[in-house]
């Protein structure tokens, strides 16, 4: 997730850089509707379809990337239970209070006391000497947040799209360490694979260990390839009826007979026959069937990792409202592209920094020493689906158009200066195809400038 006080700018024409005249009708620079269209970038491609890791190569790539990166946790490898002094520091890891003040919406400033509301609720009190670890599975989307409240603040900007406690999203099926309980008995502190913070109590049910963590290993599987699939409407289930699975979810593949050819009322011919974990009253795991029509996106199996495949999956997003933390029923740089790639099987940190400065993948880094040279070098020998960082985003290549790179983003703001030289701001504020060379981060300041890092996941 975009960890910067300020949200970054983008899009614009740099100095002697020649770009494609935009549609009259957009103000973003150097785009033509055929840059909207995934084929374009796919013809440009030779050997679009050749596979660029096999399913063992990314099994074996998945792997190494949860040694090198600290962030990422396997769940099987957690102790039975946590030690006051371990437990303490994973509340104290996630619920600091903020170095800079926050704001709620109608503009009052955070209080001690209102701080203090949030502190009570870690329930530290509560912490033994020796705290069991339970777990449980998503099974609605939802968002873990810095506090275990549900209340938005923002920072002195006020920009009210960025809510300062929101942290990130969880999908139906992504499994979960139970670590604390808040003071309120609403909010679990929880550890996913990839974030510790906290969720509400609803959006999960608590099961064993066993049946948590094998959920996500059963085959044969199906994997959502679109930005959103929904279950079929179900009237006798509500719980799983039209149900939002995103783009990367997996779930184990039933059979037909397994529901004796008629499940909730209708025939399962003509939809794919799944298997989703599901909240009893008393907040227990169970599993249930249900069904997804065969005119949604789901591959069996996740989908061979090419360079076709890449370029499509960036572009079912194109258009959605960016959304912090995956606030918006959206997502942010970091959620848009783990989401891309996990769609592969291909796992990553969450945030930003975490995923440009991490060690996985084939890595060109660069500092203050590095030249603007350097930079335009690398940039020349960019493959399709490789990520670019500047601090707090991230951007994926396309492709060249007139020997410009372009790439495709989820980001919040626009600014470029225009052919007569004069700086414009605007805004996007969604996933969004731009040039790479002419974004810029402030007037003086470009997204040039600012790379430290570009990660080819080979």
């Amino acid at each position: 997730m975009i960890k910067l006080n300020s949200i970054l700018l983008l899009v614009g024409l740099a100095v002697g850089i020649s770009l494609p005249h935009a549609q009259a009708d957009t103000d973003v620079i150097g785009i033509q509707p055929k840059h909207l269209h995934a084929d374009y970038w796919q013809n440009k491609q030779e050997a679009a379809e050749r596979l660029l890791l096999s399913e063992t190569q990314i099994s074996t790539l998945n792997q190494r990337t949860f040694k090198q990166q600290e962030e990422l946790q396997n769940l099987s490898e957690l102790p039975a239970a946590l030690s006051a002094d371990a437990l303490k520091a994973a509340i104290n890891q996630i619920s600091s209070v903020p170095g800079s003040d926050r704001f709620y919406a109608d503009g009052t400033k955070l209080s001690q006391e209102d701080y203090q509301r949030y502190l009570d609720n870690l329930n530290v009190a509560a912490v033994k000497a020796n705290n069991p670890i339970r777990y449980a599975m998503v099974t609605e989307r939802t968002n873990m947040r810095r506090f275990p409240s549900a209340e938005k603040t923002y920072n002195q900007g006020m920009d009210l799209d960025i809510d300062r406690f929101i942290e990130t999203g969880l999908f139906p099926g992504d499994a979960l360490a139970i670590f604390h309980e808040s003071k309120d008995g609403q909010w679990y502190l929880a550890r996913a694979y990839h974030y510790l913070a906290w969720l509400p109590k609803s959006a999960v049910a608590l099961g064993s260990k066993a049946e948590v963590l094998d959920y996500g290993q059963q085959t044969p599987f199906v994997v959502v390839t679109a930005a959103k699939v929904f279950t079929n409407y179900n009237p006798q289930e509500p719980q799983l009826s039209e149900k939002q699975l995103d783009m990367g979810v997996r779930m184990p593949l039933l059979d037909n007979q397994a529901v004796k050819h008629y499940l909730y009322g209708q025939n399962p011919y003509a939809s794919y026959v799944v298997k989703l974990p599901y909240r009893e009253d008393n907040g227990a795991l169970s599993f249930k069937p249900a069904l997804i029509s065969r005119n949604q996106e789901l591959h069996q199996g996740y989908l061979p990792f090419n360079k076709a495949n890449l370029i499509q999956q960036g572009f079912k997003f194109l258009g959605e409202r960016y959304g912090w933390g995956h606030d918006y029923n959206a997502r942010d740089c970091t959620g848009f592209v783990s989401e891309i790639y996990r769609s592969f099987g291909i796992l990553m940190p969450r945030n930003s920094g975490e995923q440009g400065y991490g060690s996985y993948g084939q890595n060109t880094r660069f500092n203050a020493d590095s030249s603007e040279q350097d930079k335009l070098a690398a940039l020349k020998k960019l493959q399709v689906g490789d990520l670019i960082y500047i601090p707090g985003h991230v951007v994926m290549y396309l492709g060249e158009e007139q020997g410009q790179p372009y790439v495709i983003h989820d980001v919040h703001g626009m600014s470029y200066t225009d052919a007569q030289g004069n700086y414009y701001q605007g805004g996007l504020n969604g996933v969004s195809v731009t040039p790479l060379l002419p974004l810029r981060l402030s007037e003086s300041t470009s997204y040039l400038d600012r790379i430290y890092s570009i990660k080819s996941v080979r």
